[in-house]
């Protein structure tokens, strides 16, 4: 049996779950799994359905019937089968954790992505990559070749069809104009002492000022640096009698637990734009263990 999810937003008004459990039972769809919130701040409604059919559905004639059921209420939204793996490109610099982990989840089948595309600034990842017999590309970038090297970035993006970029410690700062293009689809991660701890040696400066908890945050990209709405984070506890090195293990582990997590979520249209922030619905419980694996 198939299955299928919908995502649903639009302003807050009666009667939105009802046309939707409606549509589906009309259709011969069976709803497995439902989460809805109502943005009593902003008026906003969202909803993310997931259903079965015992029939054969042609999501393309499914989602152009409930145009009639979703015109009333001016609703914005999309079905997707949740066989089909979203396609990826991942981008890492020269630290590795994040994408040595992403690999991982992926093989074991914890992570279903389709992982079309490997973008480095450096050499040092591509053997891993291509052992994993995925594309590696090495783009180097300068402040003279920058558009040069952005634009062949965008053209690995086009040609392979990705759906989502992953930057997974890629220290290249993106410009406006393709953050504004990619919107909602570029994913990062970093720690989360931003902006108490800025520049090099992040966890050293963390060291030195005796923090407690250290963690990390991962957003969508937008034009503001590492200020993008946050989809997931995380933080470990720290003592005195640990070292710097200490926090590097730790912030590193919990880096790539929280980037891996963020991804799920987002290739499970489980998260939602609202404004400057996310809705975030929690995993169903058939994708709860591969979802907090690590």
């Amino acid at each position: 049996m198939s299955t299928y999810a919908l995502t649903v937003t639009c302003r807050s008004t009666r009667g939105i779950v009802a046309a939707i459990a409606t549509f589906l039972a009309e259709n011969e769809c069976n709803i497995t799994d439902s989460a809805q919130f109502d943005d009593k701040e902003t008026g906003n409604f969202f909803m993310r359905v997931s259903f079965e059919s015992t029939a054969s559905v042609d999501l393309a004639r499914l989602s152009e019937g409930f145009a009639q059921a979703a015109d009333p209420f001016d609703m914005n939204y999309e079905f997707h089968d949740e066989t089909v793996k979203m396609k990826v490109v991942i981008m890492v610099s020269r630290f590795g954790h994040c994408l040595n982990d992403l690999l991982y989840r992926w093989r074991i089948g914890a992570l279903p992505i389709d992982i079309v595309a490997v973008i480095s600034n450096h050499m040092e990842y591509q053997k891993v990559v291509v052992n994993h017999d995925i594309p590696f590309h090495c783009i180097k970038v300068t402040p003279e070749n920058k558009p040069d090297a952005e634009a062949r970035i965008m053209s690995v993006i086009e040609d392979t069809g990705a759906e989502l970029i992953v930057l997974a410690r890629y220290m290249q700062i993106l410009s406006d104009e393709m953050c504004q293009k990619m919107s909602g689809r570029i994913i990062n991660i970093h720690h989360s002492f931003l902006p108490s701890f800025k520049g090099a040696n992040p966890y050293k400066q963390a060291f030195q000022r005796g923090v407690k908890l250290i963690g990390a945050t991962s957003h969508y990209v937008t034009a503001d640096l590492d200020e993008g709405p946050i989809i997931e984070q995380d933080i470990v506890r720290v003592t005195h009698a640990q070292s710097p090195n200490d926090y590097v293990s730790l912030g590193r582990d919990v880096e790539s637990q929280v980037l891996a997590r963020a991804i799920h979520a987002h290739i499970h249209r489980r998260v939602f734009l609202n404004g400057n922030k996310t809705v975030v619905f929690p995993a169903s419980p058939g994708s709860y263990a591969s979802e907090r694996m690590g």
